[in-house]
């Protein structure tokens, strides 16, 4: 798969709740610099502080925190194998840091997935079955609870004849998936018929 343009990357549904809070954080700034227009003085202090301020070493954590999943999966898909594994074991030490955090779920399962891809491509296929099932495992979280979750790993063992584990990796993201319409079900009678499912895309996510 060739790597996606970056503005497809920024509109990933894992996104939105980022921006959102981005969103936010940016109006009420604007909002304090239109407050102090009366002070030019201060204004111009205003936004040199925002633009020019030293960064925060919690924030910048947490920024790298949501940036891992991405990373760890574009980088796979450009071939950048070593990069993916880098970011996907990165993601996976730091999620503990976060486990209130919205993005909790989705790293346990980009970054298990990732690695899983990765042991695939290898061909460590039982390495990469357990990687699926720790996928699995992830508590959910707003993006894999209504789009569902990024099923490449599960194709990638279905390409090499493994559909147990993909059977069993459906039932575990019926624990999460809210909102998935019978996607499931419909995977499962397929792979039971010995098909490979069209993920579309839930390959993407």
């Amino acid at each position: 798969m060739s790597e996606q343009h970056p503005t497809v990357r920024r509109l990933r549904p894992r996104k939105v709740v980022a921006h959102a809070a981005t969103a936010l954080v940016i109006g009420g700034l604007v909002a304090a610099v239109v407050f102090v227009s009366v002070r030019p003085e201060i204004a111009t202090a205003l936004t040199l502080a925002i633009t020019q301020g030293e960064p925060d070493s919690a924030h910048s954590a947490l920024d790298r925190f949501y940036d891992l999943p991405d990373l760890a999966k574009d980088s796979f898909n450009a071939g950048q194998i070593e990069d993916a594994r880098r970011y996907a074991q990165e993601l996976l030490a730091l999620a503990p840091t976060y486990p209130s955090d919205w993005n909790y779920g989705n790293a346990l399962h980009d970054g298990n997935m990732v690695l899983g891809r990765i042991a695939a491509r290898e061909g460590r296929l039982d390495d990469a079955e357990r990687y699926l099932l720790a996928a699995g495992a992830t508590p959910g979280s707003p993006q894999l609870d209504s789009f569902g979750p990024n099923m490449s790993l599960a194709k990638d063992l279905l390409d090499k004849g493994r559909r147990r584990v993909v059977l069993e990796y459906f039932e575990l993201c019926r624990k999460f998936w809210e909102m998935e319409d019978g996607k499931l079900d419909t995977w499962r009678t397929q792979v039971e018929n010995g098909q490979i499912p069209d993920f579309r895309a839930n390959l993407l996510y």
